[in-house]
């Protein structure tokens, strides 16, 4: 699956639907507002943000072909602009920004604490940050052989994902760059294993777990056919965090 559209999949399920719904209402945008989104893809929620009336939303973005996407579907509303940039470095003057949001970012980046360092800097002294990250360490299924499920998301953890465990020092992270954090700990459950396995990726890691000689090609098999018939149950822990500039 391309990029762009594992990202909309993504966005459209239903608990990625929940819990952006929970973050844009902490946000709280004003009229007044210069909201940032570090990380925007291929501007999968820009148009939400632009739909709180923001005075100026702000897309960064560190691929080039996201951006191009995340530009042509923002085209024609001139208080979205989308930029090139990486998130430990933001093209954002010092204390310009008034609301910003980090979803599902820090695991693709590979110093997580310079990304807090960075909204410490272009975050306004009463602005607010929300940051989203699943722990992929915790994904969890049944049925299926456990000793099969551990070693999937060890391989996963170790050579699929760079920073994996980037969920649960999401909070320390931020108070270490100078943020009160505000933690909450969800774990969205997945019912479908069609839907899931776009999302998470099942089949297609255990197929790089099998050509990395981590895992027994007949016992793979045998897992993803036992996921793939009766009732499925996934999950995985996602750390959302309310973020604002401490006083310390």
């Amino acid at each position: 699956m391309d990029a762009i559209r594992y990202m909309d999949t993504v966005a459209e399920h239903g608990s990625a639907r929940a819990y952006k719904a929970r973050l844009l209402d902490a946000l709280s945008v004003r009229r007044w507002h210069t909201v940032l989104d570090v990380g925007c893809g291929p501007g999968t929620d820009l148009l939400d943000l632009a739909a709180t009336g923001a005075e100026w939303v702000i897309g960064v973005d560190a691929d080039p072909l996201m951006v191009a996407e995340a530009r042509r579907r923002t085209e024609d509303y001139p208080a979205v602009a989308v930029h090139l940039g990486d998130a430990r470095a933001l093209p954002v003057a010092d204390g310009m920004i008034d609301r910003a949001r980090v979803d599902r970012v820090l695991h693709h980046v590979a110093e997580p604490a310079a990304v807090f360092a960075e909204l410490r800097r272009v975050v306004r002294a009463d602005g607010v940050v929300v940051v989203a990250q699943p722990d992929w360490d915790t994904i969890t299924v049944d049925p299926g052989d456990v000793r099969v499920n551990r070693a999937v998301r060890e391989f996963v953890c170790d050579h699929v994902v760079r920073n994996a465990t980037v969920g649960r020092r999401v909070a320390r992270l931020a108070e270490e760059a100078g943020f009160d954090a505000e933690l909450q700990v969800t774990a969205p459950v997945f019912r479908d294993f069609t839907a899931t396995d776009e999302i998470l990726g099942f089949s297609r890691n255990v197929e790089r777990a099998v050509r990395a000689g981590r895992l027994d090609c007949e016992r793979a098999g045998q897992w993803l056919a036992e996921l793939r018939t009766g009732r499925f149950l996934a999950t995985v822990m996602l750390f959302t965090a309310v973020l604002r500039p401490g006083t310390r």
